[in-house]
């Protein structure tokens, strides 16, 4: 099932959006569902790093670096 979402951009906004949606010949729905399917997926993903950060601290994994020498 689709659902309609109505939004107001303001005139830069607006600009921007039919830039891209010319260059790169896309639907500006199509555009927006990416756009917005790219920010929930990385609101999602801060909410779970801020979950799991207590556990990984605990663990001796204080920044990004130290995650990434534990893997390689």
């Amino acid at each position: 099932m689709k659902h309609v979402v109505t939004i107001r951009l303001d005139d830069e906004l607006e600009r921007m959006l039919a830039k891209l949606c010319r260059r790169s010949k896309r639907k500006r729905s199509e555009v927006v569902r990416d756009a917005l399917r790219r920010q929930l997926a990385l609101l999602m993903f801060e909410q779970l790093r801020q979950k799991t950060m207590p556990f990984a601290e605990a663990r001796g994994y204080l920044t990004d670096e130290d995650v990434f020498k534990a893997v390689s």
